[in-house]
């Protein structure tokens, strides 16, 4: 509860704050702050429950790695679908945009300059 609080502050402030808004930044930092701290507090408890206090049985452990496995499997399935939207666009332009890819006026970057750097420093860091 108290991380939601959070996002939903920090968010807010954000938003405050790109906008001249009276109290964007404090609402923001705050928020920040709540989500540090339920980060800090979370990641404390979880090796001391297991370690210390003996809370974690196999069942517990095993909920633990389903529910890793769940969320790395969103994530797979979340970029997956970014990227099918983003190759069907080219493959199947709609009328709105002139049946043509990339839509007038649309200035188009040379790939083998900065993406191609890009892509090759995200690449090596992985290494």
């Amino acid at each position: 509860l108290l991380g939601s609080l959070g996002a939903l502050a920090s968010t807010i402030g954000g938003v405050m704050y790109m906008h001249p808004f009276a109290g964007g930044a404090t609402l923001l930092s705050s928020g920040s702050g709540l989500i540090l701290y339920t980060m800090f507090v979370w990641w404390r408890d979880v090796p001391r429950e297991s370690t210390y206090e003996g809370h974690h049985t196999k069942v517990v452990q095993l909920g633990l790695r389903y529910g890793f496995t769940l969320f790395i499997v969103s994530e797979v399935m979340f970029f997956s679908a970014f990227f099918r939207a983003f190759f069907h666009s080219p493959s199947a332009p709609t009328v709105e945009i002139g049946a043509i890819w990339p839509p007038e006026g649309i200035e188009v970057l040379d790939p083998w300059g900065i993406p191609f750097l890009n892509t090759l420093i995200l690449l090596s860091s992985g290494a």
